[in-house]
C-alpha cells in the first residue's frame, strides 16, 4: 500500500501481516480521488475516516493538504498501527480516535466536509450507514459521504444518492445531503 499523491506521495505503508483490515486498493483510492481533486478544493477541509482500518484513506487526505483527518478506528493493534505512523510520518493533521463509528455518528462533536466510510464487506449494520450520516450535523450542508462497499448493495434509491463508481471489487457510492 502507497500514499498515491501529494505531500507524502510514493511513501509505502506495510501494515503487519496479522492485520484483519481490507484496505482500499491503491486503484480504487487513485480514482476515487481524481474524482475528488477534480470536483472539490481539499485545502483546508475537515475529514471524517469512519472504520479507517490501516489509516490508508487518512494519509491520502492528509498528503493532500486538508486541515483535519479524524481518523476513527474501534480495533485496537489498527488503531495503534494509524497513531504510529502518523507520529513517524508527522502528520499532525491526522487525529486517531478509538472508537465504535455506529456510536460516534449518534452524538457528533463536530461537523465534517467529507465523510468516508469503509466498513468491514460482511457488516450487517453497512446499509445504515447513509441513513445515520444524513440524520445529523456531522455533515456540513455541502458536504459529501463516501460509501466503500460490496457489489450486492445498491443505494440508488436513496434521497442522498449522487452518484456510485466501480474499481474491480470496489465500489463509492457518494452522497450529498443536497442531491439533486
Amino acid at each position: 500500500m502507497r500514499i498515491i499523491s501529494g505531500i507524502y506521495r510514493g511513501i509505502r505503508i506495510r501494515p503487519p501481516k496479522s492485520f484483519k483490515a481490507r484496505p482500499t486498493t491503491d486503484f480504487a483510492k487513485e480514482n476515487l480521488f481524481n474524482i475528488l481533486i477534480h470536483s472539490y478544493q481539499l485545502d483546508g477541509m475537515e475529514v471524517l475516516d469512519l472504520f479507517s482500518g490501516t489509516g490508508s484513506i487518512s494519509y491520502e487526505f492528509a498528503s493532500r493538504g486538508v486541515k483535519s483527518v479524524v481518523a476513527l478506528e474501534m480495533v485496537q493493534p489498527h488503531f495503534k498501527f494509524i497513531l504510529d505512523t502518523c507520529r513517524k510520518m508527522e502528520m499532525d493533521q491526522v487525529t486517531a480516535i478509538r472508537g465504535d463509528a455506529f456510536r460516534y455518528l449518534k452524538k457528533p462533536y463536530q461537523s465534517f466536509d467529507i465523510i468516508f466510510a469503509d466498513p468491514p464487506y460482511d457488516h450487517p449494520r453497512l446499509a445504515e450507514l447513509p441513513d445515520l450520516v444524513m440524520s445529523t450535523k456531522i455533515l456540513h450542508d455541502e458536504g459529501l459521504f463516501i460509501l466503500e462497499h460490496p457489489s450486492q448493495y445498491s443505494f440508488t434509491a436513496h434521497p442522498h444518492y449522487s452518484q456510485q463508481r466501480k474499481y474491480g471489487g470496489v465500489n463509492f457510492t457518494l452522497f450529498t445531503k443536497n442531491a439533486s
